[in-house]
């Protein structure tokens, strides 16, 4: 987080640009951009979503945890989270978390969810990426060519 003291009313924090990181992924929060921060976080997940830089399936951390990191307070966070999930971009699956959904049709989601499952369950196994992409091409074959 970057946060300097100074400008404004003392004791306060004046923010020229927050970041924060999902994984790899940065989120960049700037104070004095006419949009909302949570206008910003939202727009920012939802592109990193919409281009594959977060896959289906992936795992964003919590409203306090992404709060915390980009210097926001967590109703913030969690108006942007509610606004994804009213958009099809992300999914609430109770206590295990919230989730990039799968966009498209209803098949394409499953297929998503299944695709998902398949590599983590690969990853628990502790195959290697070759081997489990190999597992699923061999499958593929069996099934359209077979």
């Amino acid at each position: 987080m970057r946060a300097r003291y100074g400008e404004g009313a003392p004791g306060c924090l004046s923010f020229s640009g927050w970041y924060g990181t999902i994984g790899s992924v940065t989120l960049k929060i700037h104070i004095d951009d006419s949009a909302a921060p949570y206008e910003q976080v939202r727009a920012q997940i939802s592109e990193q979503a919409r281009a594959g830089v977060l896959p289906v399936g992936y795992r964003l951390p919590t409203v306090r945890g992404l709060a915390e990191s980009l210097g926001l307070a967590a109703n913030t966070v969690a108006k942007a989270y509610r606004a994804l999930e009213s958009d099809g971009v992300i999914e609430t699956r109770g206590r295990n978390g919230t989730f990039v959904a799968a966009a498209g049709s209803a098949a394409e989601r499953e297929l998503a969810l299944a695709a998902q499952a398949y590599v983590e369950r690969a990853r628990r196994l502790g195959l290697a990426q070759a081997d489990a992409l190999a597992a699923v091409r061999d499958a593929l074959r069996a099934a359209y060519e077979g």
